[in-house]
């Protein structure tokens, strides 16, 4: 059986194809307060201010491109077993070729009824406009996990953290709970990396690789994949 490999990553990755992040300077939340525009009060409030930041984001999402660090995880999976984790609701790691992707946060190119959340559509379309309804005539909302929801997958998650001998986590301050959490499911004997560009929380039994994902991750997989270690 191949080696279990988790790739736990959040917006720092995608920020290298030119998607904005939310906490960083000049970050979504230095512009929007997130109870208008990621709540469940906010879209209550206002469902049209809600959709208009999700559709900006959408389209952006679908302008955006891979960059070397979706290219290279997904390239992993010619030798190992890999699933990505992923804070993002884009779909990068799909586009690259990553086939099991887990997304906590929910994805932005799927819209759910904002009565029933099993009730998901793929988007055919960057938009999703006032009056536009599912099935079952519930207004449609961007299937999106808003803060206040619950955090999706997480046992799967958990399972997936406990039982890898690799982990590798890329572009996320860690910061976002439950899902920075998962990073405590390791297994004690599993290589454990942190990438990021700046010095943050560490996890216990981490090392930390400073540089940009898209700098450092094709590294890590071309020695992986050629049955190597990384150097101390």
């Amino acid at each position: 059986m191949s080696e279990k490999i988790v790739v736990f990553t959040g917006a720092g990755v995608s920020a290298e194809s030119g998607l904005r992040t939310f906490r960083d300077m000049g970050g979504y939340w230095n512009e929007y307060a997130i109870e208008d525009v990621a709540s469940p009060q906010g879209w209550k409030r206002n469902p049209a201010a809600v959709l208009r930041f999700y559709n900006e984001r959408r389209q952006g999402v679908l302008d955006a491109k891979p960059n070397a660090a979706h290219l290279a995880i997904a390239e992993l999976e010619a030798k190992f077993d890999v699933v990505v984790v992923t804070q993002n609701v884009d779909d990068l790691h799909e586009r690259a070729g990553s086939t099991q992707v887990i997304h906590v946060h929910g994805e932005i190119l799927k819209a759910r009824s904002s009565v029933d959340a099993k009730l998901v559509h793929m988007l055919d379309k960057p938009t999703i406009e006032l009056g536009e309804l599912c099935e079952m005539g519930s207004q449609l909302r961007p299937d999106v996990v808003w803060f206040g929801e619950n955090v999706r997958f997480m046992q799967e998650a958990e399972e997936y953290f406990a039982s890898a001998s690799r982990i590798i986590v890329i572009g996320t301050s860690l910061s976002v709970y439950p899902a920075a959490g998962l990073v405590d499911c390791a297994n004690s004997s599993a290589k454990k990396f942190l990438v990021s560009p700046e010095k943050q929380r560490i996890p216990p039994g981490f090392r930390f690789l400073q540089g940009t994902a898209t700098a450092l991750v094709p590294e890590v997989a071309a020695c992986w994949m050629a049955g190597g270690e990384l150097p101390e």
